[in-house]
């Protein structure tokens, strides 16, 4: 897997955070966490996309093993990749939004272009 932060959890929390992050930035086309975290879900994201842009049926059964919704699998193969056709790489945008109050962590925002 990409990236070797491991964000303060054991390899299976980590991981089933990350895959829930990667559906629900999918799904919505942006959400709002850590810096750290966004640079994490940045990589695994472009890697489901570029996944996505060819639509054979290892590389759906790929996308289903980690995107943990069906309609979201659907979505990407059929909205969100043929956008990205003619791109290599560098589908999403990191913008940085200042620190949160109570831990002071540095936020950020993720977006798809």
């Amino acid at each position: 897997m990409p990236g070797t932060r491991k964000l303060g959890r054991p390899t299976a929390s980590r991981m089933a955070m990350l895959r829930a992050m990667v559906t629900y930035l999918l799904e919505n086309g942006k959400i709002e966490t850590t810096v750290t975290r966004a640079k994490e879900v940045r990589s695994l994201a472009e890697k489901m996309i570029t996944i996505a842009k060819e639509p054979t049926l290892h590389n759906k059964r790929q996308v289903f093993a980690f995107v943990t919704k069906e309609s979201v699998c659907k979505k990407l193969f059929d909205e969100i990749a043929p956008k990205y056709a003619e791109r290599n790489g560098g589908y999403t945008r990191i913008i940085k939004t200042g620190a949160r109050r109570g831990d002071a962590a540095e936020m950020a925002i993720i977006e798809l272009l």
